[in-house]
């Protein structure tokens, strides 16, 4: 993919790519052709199982030379709390991943709320919903892929 990529390359200042997160041959060809890989993993025991596999494969990519991405982000999501207090799953989940990764590459994360969906639903941002709060996860991860494009302007 990355070969195809080439020619159409400079027209464009970043392309992302929703794979699937399992080992198809789509997700292969995606993490192949990426510069940077932003790795979504629910805060559960699920999902730090999924964010080791994937750090896996990247790796093993890495080894045989089928990849040069590096990772720009770890970005938790389905993050429940109860109130002001997280779950304990979700905690101890966002730790495990702090400890797969540097700290630095967590970003904040997408707690589990009804209000994405209602956003979506409504065409509508979060801020006008009166939920600017659930807009963080997001800002922080615009201002990453941004800082990433100065260096590459660089």
């Amino acid at each position: 993919m990355l070969r195809r990529l080439e020619p159409v390359a400079e027209a464009f200042k970043f392309c992302i790519i929703d794979a699937p997160p399992q080992r198809s041959q789509i997700c292969l060809t995606a993490i192949g052709a990426a510069d940077t890989v932003i790795v979504p993993a629910e805060a559960s025991v699920k999902g730090y199982g999924s964010l080791v596999r994937t750090l896996d494969l990247l790796n093993s990519m890495r080894d045989v030379k089928a990849t040069n991405a590096t990772v720009l982000g770890v970005l938790p999501f389905r993050d429940r709390w109860i109130g002001n207090t997280q779950t304990l799953e979700s905690r101890l989940a966002v730790e495990g991943m702090k400890d797969e990764v540097e700290n630095e590459l967590i970003l904040p994360s997408i707690r589990e709320s009804e209000q994405y969906k209602k956003a979506i639903n409504k065409r509508q941002t979060l801020s006008e919903l009166g939920h600017p709060d659930l807009e963080y996860p997001f800002e922080i991860l615009l201002a990453k892929i941004e800082s990433l494009l100065q260096q590459k302007v660089q």
